[in-house]
Order: structure tokens, then C-alpha cells, then sequence
């Protein structure tokens, strides 16, 4: 009975530290990406996948209970309402943001069918410029 204890706590160990290394990496996507939508869905990705497998570790320590009932709803509620909420501020910045063209391609349809650019990026001199000046990144 000791072994399949042993073993528990090390597959829920390694899940735990799984979960914390999904952390770490979303702490650097966070602080390194420019972008404000790019940060936003580093964040989101950390979460859901970070806390799933540190929460999914708890449940493997724990072993069949009630509290690892409460923790697979807590990992399911997360996967639900984290993604969504995440897609609702992309969705607002999307729509409030006043410098489209620096940030992203917008295309659209012509009215015989053709695909056309109604907002371009910067050119390849003004992001040579920007980045010479500098673009705050950490990394």
C-alpha cells in the first residue's frame, strides 16, 4: 500500500510542478510580448493550463474524496469562465483600439468578392525605427 502512496504523491508532484513551470512560462510571454492582445493570451493560456495541472496534482495527492470532487469542479468552472472572459477583453480592445495599423492587418471583402486591406501595418522602415528606439521589452 506504500508504493501506490509513493507513487501518487510523485505523479501528483510532478503534475504540481508541471503546473508551476506553465506559470513561469506565462510570466515571461506576459512580460516579454509588446502587444497587448499577445500578453493577454499568454495570461489566459498560463491560467487555464497552469492551475489545471496544479489543481489536477492536488486531486492525485488527495486521491477519490469529496474535496477532490470540489477541485475537478473548481478545474472545470476555470476552463469555462477563463476563456471567455479572456475572449471578452480581446473583443474590447479590438474594438476601442485607436492605433489599428500599427498593430494588426484588418482585411476585408470588395464588392466583387476580392480580399482588400482596409488597415495595414507599419512599414518595415517605421518598425526599424522602433525598434532602435527601443521597445520596452524585458527579455
Amino acid at each position: 500500500m506504500a508504493v501506490i502512496e509513493w507513487i501518487r504523491f510523485l505523479a501528483g508532484a510532478v503534475l504540481l510542478l508541471l503546473g508551476l513551470l506553465i506559470f513561469l512560462i506565462q510570466m515571461v510571454g506576459v512580460f516579454r510580448f509588446k502587444y497587448v492582445l499577445n500578453r493577454m493570451h499568454a495570461a489566459a493560456m498560463g491560467d487555464t493550463l497552469g492551475i489545471g495541472c496544479c489543481l489536477l496534482g492536488l486531486i492525485v495527492m488527495k486521491g477519490i474524496s469529496f474535496t477532490s470532487l470540489k477541485l475537478l469542479l473548481v478545474i472545470i468552472f476555470l476552463w469555462f469562465s477563463s476563456p471567455v472572459s479572456s475572449h471578452l477583453i480581446a473583443r474590447l480592445e479590438v474594438a476601442t483600439d485607436e492605433e489599428r495599423e500599427k498593430h494588426y492587418k484588418q482585411l476585408g471583402t470588395a464588392e466583387n468578392g476580392e480580399m482588400t486591406l482596409l488597415a495595414g501595418r507599419a512599414t518595415e522602415a517605421e518598425e526599424e525605427k522602433e525598434k532602435e528606439a527601443g521597445d520596452g521589452t524585458v527579455f
